[in-house]
């Protein structure tokens, strides 16, 4: 395939201050509790301040973000579920039925879905957002994914589409039947590793299908082994959502906002844009770890703690709001939690 042109980014600010991360960490030993007894939660409320640049950080309103696509790969067989779900859990999204919209509501995170690339047409509705760049990719078996221009298209929407939201918060969540297969793809080839280590069952293939999956895989990445630049690999084997993921999560970064990442394809999604736009997993805060296989050496690559493990395989963004109540905590007591002096607590003896 010919190489995509050099897509433009946004510059990212290094996430080190020392200064500011020696405020936080004083604050939060100063707190009247034994040096670490809040344990991961320090950490994050440290991470926090350093995002948004605050010895005080405060979460201002969060946005999530669902990204929804279809994918040509679907035609051999590598899902469990026929591609008609895509849409009808779009339209699952807009009813306000699925899981992500429950937890949207329960913690009070304003919730947009965006078409990216559903093979299927939407009447207008106030939580859709269409940024449709053609119904769904093409089979990657036979030929890219994406064009050039379709690829870079996606990241620019991704991009736009953020620099138009309010708040310091993104959450993003994804749908997309066959997009476990786009994520293993990106996750083999940007991260150099045997694409059986990096696919899983998605939405529930038993060993047959898994091992079909796995062999369909291997055929796409020899197909495509040409493909070694980050843009060109995303063309190639990625899909619309997780390229428009990419971009925002570009853009949410250059704004030094939090980005809040989900599962297995999300992180997928940051692992595109750090190699588009080095820096931007610094912003990352890792909601949770996924019951894909591929997550976990996701995790590694990226260095990511995760604040969650439950065994969690949905997406939509659901395992990152399970983890946002966490985030406000971390805000809540580096904020308001008294220290020893305003207390009258007497610290630990020297």
């Amino acid at each position: 395939m010919q190489p995509i042109n050099r897509l433009i980014v946004p510059a990212i600010a290094p996430l080190a201050n020392p200064e500011l991360e020696r405020q936080l960490q004083h604050r939060v030993d100063n707190k009247t509790k034994p040096p670490g007894a809040l344990g991961a939660l320090e950490t994050l409320a440290i991470r926090l301040g350093l995002i948004l640049q605050s010895p005080t950080p405060c979460i201002s309103q969060p946005q999530v973000l669902v990204f929804a696509a279809d994918h040509g790969l679907l035609a051999e067989g590598v899902s469990a579920f026929p591609a008609e779900v895509t849409p009808q859990m779009v339209h699952n999204f807009l009813q306000g039925g699925a899981a992500i919209n429950v937890f949207a509501r329960q913690h009070n995170l304003s919730l947009r879905v965006v078409d990216a690339g559903v093979n299927a047409d939407f009447t207008p509705h106030p939580s859709l957002i269409d940024r449709k760049v053609r119904k769904g990719t093409r089979n990657a078996l036979h030929e890219p994914a994406m064009t050039p221009a379709e690829c870079q298209q996606a990241l620019q929407a991704g991009m736009a589409l953020v620099r138009e939201l309010p708040g310091n918060l993104l959450l993003l969540g994804e749908m997309g039947i066959g997009n476990t297969s786009a994520a293993s793809l990106l996750l083999a080839r940007l991260g150099e590793l045997p694409v059986a280590e990096c696919t899983g069952r998605g939405t529930g293939l038993d060993d047959n299908g898994l091992s079909h999956k796995t062999r369909v895989l291997q055929a796409v990445l020899a197909r495509h082994a040409d493909a070694q630049t980050p843009l060109d690999v995303l063309a190639a084997l990625g899909g619309l959502e997780i390229a428009m993921m990419a971009g925002a999560l570009i853009q949410g970064a250059s704004e030094r906002r939090i980005l809040l990442m989900d599962g297995f394809i999300a992180g997928v999604a940051l692992l595109v844009a750090e190699r588009l736009a080095p820096g931007t997993r610094e912003y990352g805060v890792f909601g949770h770890a996924s019951a894909e296989p591929g997550h976990r050496h996701l995790l590694r690559l990226l260095d990511a703690a995760p604040l969650l493990d439950l065994n969690l395989r949905l997406g939509e963004g659901s395992g990152a709001a399970l983890a946002y109540p966490l985030l406000q905590s971390a805000c809540a007591f580096i904020s308001e939690m008294a220290s020893f002096a305003d207390a009258g607590v007497s610290g630990a003896s020297a």
